[in-house]
């Protein structure tokens, strides 16, 4: 009787320190969007331009994706409870001191700090949590977690509206750590420490040093490619110094001890087809969340706030499916579910590539509600799939390295929806530009690149408002149909490899199974090759 009150209570005390790690990640993930809503008020309160009120955001995923690797790879051989605590803590001060800036270079520098101690909270937690749960519970235990993360982005942008019109931009730094002191309250009585480096294993930082430096320079070329110029010397010397710095990282990690990133693990089949899938959500929705709201705005004429509200299928779902989609993991394994959310996010895709000026809210709300669907599907069911498929001593890294291909994807989505609509708006543009007086026709660059004030700039070249305003709506939908154009043909292309891989998985299972049987003939049909 007293060892089952005692079993009771070790699962209760699991539970509620799993409350407090999604709180971390909840308040983590909030962080990537609550900002973007005060952008405005930062820069005039800071007196900053907007190029440089830009980095606010720019640096933060920088320092974030640059950083997964190392932060999961300190979570494996110092422990991961110590590690995570030092990332909250370290969050937490980076929070007030962000919300105490008193200049935009000083935001800049917190918001770095920021982003690299988010990228404890995402490993670290993640791998406590495999580590944490039994096999047969874990799916929805990181369900929960990816819960927590959903809500934080989809509750982001309305959280940052509210603070900002209420208080002050400096509240949306200050509301964190109310939040990570929660969460210290719930995890410090009941989380166990995991750690899972070989004993004599260091952590190799001049590896670390090189990653961090070449995925800067590349993640920081994919970003300002557009603005700056694909061929201008600086990104052309950002693009070269990434080649060189991260060919050298890999001949270091050929060479080391204790390498930090193992490449074995970019040589597991299983472990690279999970990124696949988790590079493909990158992509698909930083490219979508990108080009949705513009088109809400642009085209559907709707205000901020109806804005917000009809972009909830796309966000909150994401929170809403994720503790079933843990469950039903532990059931019948992440592939299926991972086939599932792409088949979903390909029929988000589809449908958006029919949408147009006159497009109904059904049709909106059904293509927006898709992608959350699929989006659902992945998050959680990648995260279990790339644990499974490494050994336990290696959880944190993977975690860091999936996550790490997953920023890098969403930036390559980024940058590649917008080049493809800019090209299909300029094509658009180039067929009206016989009947527009010749002062608008030069305005061809500008009309495409800023799809907010196209209208306001034709009319002002002399085009008469109304077709201003009709053109302005007819480039925007030809580039926003090319760009999901490409994001279904990117999540097809995915799914096909998904599905090819799980067929060569199982034939394997079978080959392995016929040739363990007993049976001589059975055994020598196997061997052939």
């Amino acid at each position: 009787m007293a060892r089952l009150k005692t079993s009771q209570e070790s699962a209760r005390s699991r539970w509620i320190a799993l409350v407090g790690i999604s709180l971390a990640s909840f308040v983590g993930c909030t962080d990537l969007t609550i900002v973007n809503t005060a952008i405005p008020q930062i820069q005039q309160g800071l007196g900053a331009t907007l190029g440089e009120t830009q980095w606010v955001i720019t640096l933060f995923v920088m320092a974030l994706s640059a950083f997964l690797v190392l932060g999961g790879r300190l979570a494996d051989h110092y422990g991961r409870r110590r590690v995570l605590y030092g990332g909250m803590t370290v969050f937490a001060i980076a929070s007030l001191g962000a919300g105490c800036a008193t200049s935009i270079g000083q935001l800049v520098l917190f918001r770095f700090i920021q982003g690299a101690s988010t990228s404890v909270l995402y490993t670290a937690s993640t791998a406590i949590v495999a580590d944490m749960f039994p096999e047969h519970e874990r799916g929805r235990a990181v369900g929960i977690v990816s819960t927590g993360g959903g809500a934080g982005l989809a509750l982001g942008p309305i959280a940052g509206g509210i603070l900002v019109g209420l208080l002050d931009w400096r509240w949306v730094f200050f509301i964190n750590v109310p939040f990570l002191a929660l969460s210290f309250l719930l995890c410090l009585p009941r989380l166990p420490e995991s750690r899972a480096a070989e004993a004599g294993e260091g952590i190799d930082w001049l590896g670390a040093g090189l990653l961090i430096a070449g995925l800067s320079c590349l993640l920081l070329a994919l970003s300002q490619g557009l603005d700056w110029g694909w061929h201008s010397p600086a990104i052309l010397a950002l693009f070269a110094a990434a080649a060189v710095i991260l060919a050298l990282f890999t001949w270091v990690q050929q060479r080391g001890a204790a390498p930090l990133l193992p490449l074995g693990l970019l040589g597991n089949p299983r472990f690279l087809t999970v990124c696949l899938a988790t590079i493909c959500l990158g992509f698909f929705y930083a490219a979508a969340l990108f080009l949705m709201p513009l088109y809400l705005s642009l085209a559907g004429r709707y205000d901020s706030f109806a804005t917000g509200l009809l972009l909830l299928p796309a966000t909150a779902l994401v929170a809403l499916v994720s503790p079933g989609v843990g469950r039903l993991a532990d059931r019948i394994g992440p592939l299926p579910l991972l086939a599932a959310g792409l088949a979903l996010l390909a029929l988000s895709a589809g449908l958006q590539t029919l949408f147009s000026g006159e497009s109904g809210l059904g049709l909106v709300i059904t293509a927006f509600a898709a992608m959350g669907l699929g989006w659902g599907c992945l998050l959680g069911p990648s995260t279990v799939a790339a644990l499974a498929s490494v050994a336990p001593r290696l959880g944190g890294t993977a975690i860091g390295v999936s996550w790490t291909l997953h920023n890098v994807g969403g930036a390559l989505g980024l940058v590649l929806a917008t080049l493809t609509y800019r090209l299909a708006a300029g094509h658009a543009f180039e067929r009206d530009a016989a009947m527009l007086p010749s002062a608008a026709a030069e305005l061809a660059g500008r009309a495409v690149s800023e799809p907010e004030r196209a209208a306001a700039l034709l009319a002002g070249a002399g085009v008469a408002p109304a077709q201003a305003q009709d053109l302005a709506t007819r480039l925007f939908i030809s580039g926003y149909q090319a760009a999901m154009v490409l994001l279904l043909a990117v999540t097809l292309a995915t799914f096909l490899g998904l599905a090819w891989a799980a067929l060569r998985w199982r034939r394997g299972a079978s080959r392995q199974a016929s040739m363990s049987s007993d049976d001589p003939q059975t055994l020598r049909e196997c061997q052939r090759p």
